[in-house]
């Protein structure tokens, strides 16, 4: 057995050695597959440029995105020290969270199953210097 007990820290794996931050939104109540949507546009985009487009994004999963793209940002901001108006969305990600499963009652007492799924959503910001990286 392993005598390694310590779990890779979690900057390390999004970020490595480089400047930047990260912000993470956990158990969002929307399917993955919608907000994944909105996370495409804005990948790869100026972090004050894309919270523009997610505010005038007709889609309901802009709120939660523009929230940690903004989280992010700030985060660069005060831990790194680095101005939000220098950075990008490097890496954008939503993985898949926990899944609520409800009944719907049908006909001749059988049921169907409700899926209320959850996302996690990732944002990655850098400095603009850092692309090829």
């Amino acid at each position: 057995m392993s005598e390694n007990t310590t779990r890779p820290s979690r900057r390390a794996a999004l970020l490595g050695d480089r400047p930047g931050s990260y912000a993470i939104a956990r158990h969002v109540r929307m399917s993955p597959t919608k907000v994944r949507r909105v996370v495409d546009v804005v990948r790869g985009m100026d972090v004050a440029e894309a919270l523009a487009v997610l505010r005038f994004q007709p889609q309901a999963a802009a709120e939660p995105v523009a929230k940690v793209v903004a989280s992010a940002a700030a985060n660069a901001e005060h831990t790194e020290g680095l101005r939000s108006d220098d950075l990008f969305i490097s890496t954008a990600f939503v993985d898949e969270g926990v899944t609520l499963r409800r009944i719907r009652p049908r006909a001749k007492g059988s049921a169907s199953r409700i899926l209320k799924r959850a996302s996690h959503i990732t944002v990655v910001v850098e400095p603009k210097g850092q692309k090829g990286a």
